[in-house]
């Protein structure tokens, strides 16, 4: 695997997962009860924008950079720019917190969190910036692997009944991906039915990827949602054009919240008279 996400940092579709992602963690935190959260595809979890890698590809600026200039009044978009502020207090200004430090962020101290990253070279930094962290267990090791050997959670005699799964593979296998990631969903759900799962995809073409929706829409989850930004048409095999989540078992209102954000994202990053967004169903709870 060659993919680094060093070089797309604080891009648009790093907004839209982790504006998302907070809300997700700020619905989940609303009940006392503590919360697992697993990271299958974690990276370093922090990132210099004015690094070798963000500036090659510039990406960042049509995202973070954007957002930033712009603050939108939104308060799932504020919530996520207090968050990129509070990482740059900790850690400079031109950082930018990938979703183990978000997650760090949101969570509270009797939560727990596993983050897991293949690369060896990014698993080291990734324990080095978490290495004060006690609730953050870092592994070195495939996050499919991880979803079948660490669900359901328990850490010594706490078995944790909530929480989230997030899913952010480079997509280096293209649309094979979805064939594996949708495979380890069923798999996980079997074993912890309860929990929030999120799998971050790139859109191209669309049409690509109707087969997709129909397979993940005869998941297991009780309610399965698609969450997709759009900053130009698409319609080209050729580039990202947007990006989308799908999210089994979100908790009540994550839809409304993320109906209010999106369409701001939209008219704050879009590249052309296509952006867009969406968020659309494929299975409601009865």
């Amino acid at each position: 695997m060659n993919y680094r996400h060093a070089f797309h940092a604080g891009n648009h579709a790093d907004v839209l997962k982790h504006v998302a992602l907070l809300a997700l963690c700020d619905a989940l935190t609303a009940k006392p009860a503590p919360l697992f959260a697993l990271d299958t595809h974690a990276g370093r979890g922090l990132y210099p924008l004015d690094g070798n890698s963000a500036l090659r590809t510039g990406e960042a600026e049509g995202g973070i950079g954007r957002l930033l200039a712009e603050a939108p009044k939104q308060p799932a978009i504020g919530r996520y720019l207090a968050a990129v502020r509070a990482c740059r207090t900790e850690h400079g200004p031109s950082a930018y917190p990938g979703s183990p430090w978000l997650l760090s962020h949101a969570l509270r101290a009797d939560d727990r969190i596993a983050a897991c990253e293949l690369q060896p070279e990014e698993a080291e930094q990734l324990k080095h910036n978490f290495e004060r962290d006690a609730r953050i267990a870092v592994h070195q090791r495939d996050g499919y692997a991880a979803m079948k050997a660490l669900l359901p959670p328990k850490f010594g005699a706490t078995r944790y009944n909530r929480g989230l799964v997030l899913i952010d593979p480079p997509f280096e296998a293209q649309l094979e991906e979805f064939d594996t990631a949708l495979g380890a969903l069923r798999e996980a759900q079997a074993r912890w039915p309860q929990g929030s799962y999120v799998l971050w995809y790139p859109i191209k073409r669309r049409r690509a990827l109707q087969p997709f929706y129909r397979r993940a829409a005869t998941l297991p989850a009780k309610s399965i949602l698609t969450a997709e930004l759009l900053v130009r048409a698409d319609d080209s095999p050729l580039r990202m054009n947007g990006s989308g989540l799908l999210v089994l078992n979100p908790p009540w209102q994550f839809d409304r919240v993320l109906s209010e954000a999106l369409p701001v994202l939209a008219r704050t990053l879009g590249e052309t008279a296509d952006a867009g967004s969406a968020v659309t169903w494929l299975k409601q709870a009865d």
